[in-house]
């Protein structure tokens, strides 16, 4: 049974660094349904530019290729998939390590899983060699009336 969202959007572009922060713009304007707080979207355009940033350089090297991202929204949650077919990853496991990188001439701090754990609330890598991989990203938005609670909470220091 397929599943039903509230809204979605579908994002194809070429994997040129210069597309990175188109991607992370689109999804936080599409996020903004949700009235997420500056963090909750600060977090989120982080998660992906990790993500799209990984495809770019590391899914398709040094050649060009499509980048797509599928946001959708279902109640509270955001729900991102982030894919290419580029080369793909040998050992998820391996590559989600802190600091581990395939490109350290490149100054990369091998952060880029981590990051997206940190800022999301669930993270699914899906890649096969030779076709590709897809991070899929999920992010629930406190209610409204959460927010205020904690704001209370933090104003009261309860």
């Amino acid at each position: 049974m397929k599943e039903i969202y509230e809204n979605e959007m579908k994002l194809e572009f070429i994997s040129k660094s210069v597309n990175e922060s188109f991607a992370r713009i689109s999804i936080a304007a599409f996020a903004s349904q949700l009235d997420p707080t500056i963090e909750e979207l600060a977090d989120i355009k982080t998660a992906v530019s990790e993500a799209v940033t990984n495809c770019i350089i590391h899914g398709y090297e040094d050649k060009q290729g499509i980048v797509k991202v599928i946001a959708r929204l279902k109640e509270n949650k955001i729900i991102i998939e982030i894919s290419d077919q580029g080369k793909g990853i040998d050992n998820i496991d391996v590559a989600k390590e802190p600091l581990y990188t395939t490109k350290p001439n490149l100054e990369r701090s091998g952060m880029g899983f981590t990051i997206m754990e940190s800022f999301m609330d669930k993270i699914e890598i899906e890649s096969i060699l030779g076709l590709g991989t897809k991070v899929t990203m999920e992010k629930e938005i406190k209610l409204k009336e959460e927010k205020q609670e904690e704001d209370f909470e933090m104003l009261t220091n309860k």
